[in-house]
């Protein structure tokens, strides 16, 4: 169980550096973009690249299936099996990534009848959509090599490459604005930086497992088969994830037009950061469910749930909370008053990041022990109600609407149906769960607004003072948590992780200095 901790812990701590760096940068780039390309263009970018999120669902569930079978071939030791598995997935992801740039295509040459465009912007949003999808249709090709990594829990290798091609694409992203190009000139720049970012990845991979053989020789139906028996479930969690939190922008873009879009991807930006922060516990623990389902180790699927659950929800409590309770200040001083319709956005969205993460580890175990037929279909039921009652509510109520059609049905499904199951499926009370997960990671939040409440109104109009205060009011938080709502041995290893991570972010510090 150390070594487990120790590898978990390694994943987790240099994941929250690559994406502690992603929302700085993105802090600081996105103000910098909106004043140089302005409102309608950053919006026509926004839409446009929100269309090629929908993009991964083609590759059908087999990206979560393919991680499953690495781990569980990997703990049998079975490389036979594990290689014809990878050279199966590897050729299936490559007609895919084909497969997405003829979509890409289809939807360049109709993009006018699809989108609410205005005649200057089409031909735009045609080359950015096309350079886009090089990036997307590669990555899809390149999925069995994070698959590799994944299934053999050395996420770190990617994380720390992942920072690295996160800083090189913000300079290369300002750099191409000062020197006076457009958005074309922009997406096509960092595109390139992305692209190269795949032979990084694919080195680790290798790396990680040299005896990895990609041949179409290894190609088998019967791995097919046995993938698609998981996969179609997973595709089905995927499409209906994409209809839940990532149509908003086509549904504003199509009923309101890309200025809404760019006041609704303020807050979209900063609650995808904090989905993004804090939900990286759960993706990194599916091997270990599957490991410990596989053999029937009830006791450290319990384990697993409860400190998954209770930790999730005290990484997305403190930064949700600082941001409902500052969205005002934050959005002003951020992006100026002229955005001042995304403060709704942020709060509304800021509460859905709550229950999505404070649910995640319950759905990661079902998923990866057994239930994931059962996630499949309330995430599919989930996602018709809240594209239905978000096209009814945008035009009466505008953003606030959208964002309120999906609050209601992702809250319902994950109290009434989601978390429940999770407790079943360990052997676990519901109240249990609640007092020794839930409850020790909400209270603390009480403290963090005081705070506020007595902070907000004596805090001036600008951008590093609201952050310092929000970040004032988390630590208020993360003090009241490690002190009083977990024991002794829990602390030890939060503080010890927290230490692991800065260690590294001065290493890597000291690194580009010394290249610099």
């Amino acid at each position: 169980m150390a070594s487990e901790s120790a590898t978990v812990g390694r994943n987790l701590s240099t994941r929250y550096l690559a994406i502690a760096v992603e929302m700085a940068v993105g802090l600081l780039v996105l103000p910098f973009n909106l004043s140089h390309l302005g409102a309608s263009a950053y919006g026509l970018w926004a839409l446009t690249t929100s269309i090629t999120m929908y993009f991964s669902v083609l590759d059908l569930g087999y990206s979560g299936a393919v991680v499953k079978f690495v781990a569980q071939y990997r703990a049998k030791r079975d490389m036979r099996a594990l290689n014809e598995t990878l050279s199966t997935t590897f050729f299936l992801f490559a007609a895919f990534g084909v497969l997405t740039y003829v979509v890409a295509i289809v939807l360049s040459v109709y993009i006018d009848r699809i989108l609410h465009l205005s005649p200057d912007q089409v031909h735009t949003a045609r080359l950015v959509l096309l350079i886009t999808s090089v990036s997307v249709a590669l990555g899809t090709a390149c999925t069995v090599f994070g698959a590799v990594i994944n299934g053999f829990q050395r996420y770190d290798l990617n994380n720390v490459a992942g920072t690295a091609s996160t800083i090189v694409i913000a300079i290369v992203n300002v750099l191409v604005l000062w020197a006076g190009y457009g958005l074309v000139e922009l997406v096509l720049a960092t595109t390139a930086i992305r692209v190269l970012t795949y032979w990084v990845y694919r080195a680790n991979a290798y790396r990680v497992f040299p005896a990895m053989r990609l041949r179409f020789a290894l190609f088998r139906r019967e791995r097919l088969r046995e993938l698609t028996s998981f996969s179609v479930f997973m595709a089905l969690i995927d499409w209906a994830n994409k209809l839940n939190y990532s149509i908003d922008a086509i549904v504003i873009g199509i009923m309101l037009g890309t200025g809404a879009v760019a006041v609704w991807s303020v807050g979209q930006r900063l609650a995808e950061a904090t989905q993004r922060l804090t939900n990286q516990l759960n993706d990194i623990l599916f091997p270990n469910v599957v490991d410990h389902s596989e053999s029937e180790r009830l006791d450290r699927l319990q384990r697993l749930f409860l400190v998954g659950t209770r930790f999730s929800l005290a990484t997305v409590v403190p930064i949700a909370a600082a941001l409902l309770l500052m969205a005002g200040p934050l959005v002003r001083s951020w992006v100026g008053p002229e955005f001042e319709g995304s403060v709704i956005v942020v709060q509304l969205l800021a509460v859905i990041v709550v229950v999505r993460v404070g649910n995640a580890t319950g759905s990661t175990l079902l998923k990866g022990a057994g239930r994931h037929r059962l996630v499949a279909g309330v995430n599919v039921a989930t996602a018709i109600v809240n594209v239905s009652l978000s096209i009814a509510l945008a035009k009466p109520l505008g953003l606030e609407g959208v964002a309120i059609g999906t609050l209601v049905p992702v809250t319902a499904t994950a109290v009434c149906i989601l978390f429940p199951a999770s407790c079943r499926r360990v052997g676990l009370s519901v109240r249990r769960a609640i007092v020794e997960a839930v409850w020790p990671a909400i209270w603390p939040a009480g403290t963090m607004a005081a705070y506020v409440a007595v902070s907000r109104t004596m805090i001036p109009q600008s951008l590093p003072v609201v952050l310092v205060s929000m970040g004032v009011a988390v630590s208020i938080y993360a003090a009241t948590f490690l002190a009083f709502s977990i024991d002794s041995a829990e602390r030890r290893f939060y503080l010890a992780k927290i230490f692991e991570a800065t260690t590294r972010a001065r290493v890597l510090w000291a690194r580009a200095s010394e290249s610099a």
